[in-house]
């Protein structure tokens, strides 16, 4: 198989790939170690539908493809793509679980007393820590689409191994 060099976007991914499994354990109080329930087939069928368990296991994908992007290590264009393919879901769907469950904290009622005090004399809101996250978020998940167009062009769409 060809041997082609990592493109640089892809090795710029290490550094997403770590602020993003910051931001995923942060967002989603996830545990430092996970277990996952193998004793049959439909064992499964509760835990794929917590959201902390969704998130542990994009972690890891994350914890992958953070070794993946290392100098040095060695690993293949179809890995690297299926990998970014594998976190996308996980990753579109964060941000907004994270607002929701933020959202979900807030006491409303103090919130919307405190507006009612007097509209007029207040400045609009500066966007808060969630906020500034997310954004920072996007653009981290978003280096990680760069990465695997780099990674396609760079191979001519097919697959190489890559060093």
């Amino acid at each position: 198989m060809e041997e082609i060099a990592k493109p640089r976007e892809l090795l710029a991914v290490r550094t997403s790939a770590e602020v993003l499994f910051g931001l995923l354990r942060d967002w989603f109080d996830v545990a430092g170690v996970v277990s996952l329930d193998l004793r049959g087939i439909d064992s499964a069928v509760s835990e794929l539908g917590d959201p902390q368990l969704i998130m542990a296991m994009a972690m890891r994908k994350l914890q992958a493809l953070h070794l993946l992007t290392t100098p040095g290590v060695r690993t293949t264009t179809d890995v690297v793509l299926t990998l970014i393919q594998d976190l996308e879901r996980a990753l579109l769907q964060a941000p907004s679980m994270h607002l929701k469950s933020a959202a979900a904290d807030i006491d409303w009622d103090a919130e919307l007393a405190a507006l009612d005090v007097d509209d007029a004399s207040q400045a609009p809101p500066a966007p808060g820590r969630s906020t500034d996250e997310v954004e920072v978020f996007r653009r981290h998940h978003q280096a990680l689409h760069e990465a695997a167009r780099a990674v396609l062009h760079a191979s001519e769409g097919q697959i190489r191994t890559l060093i």
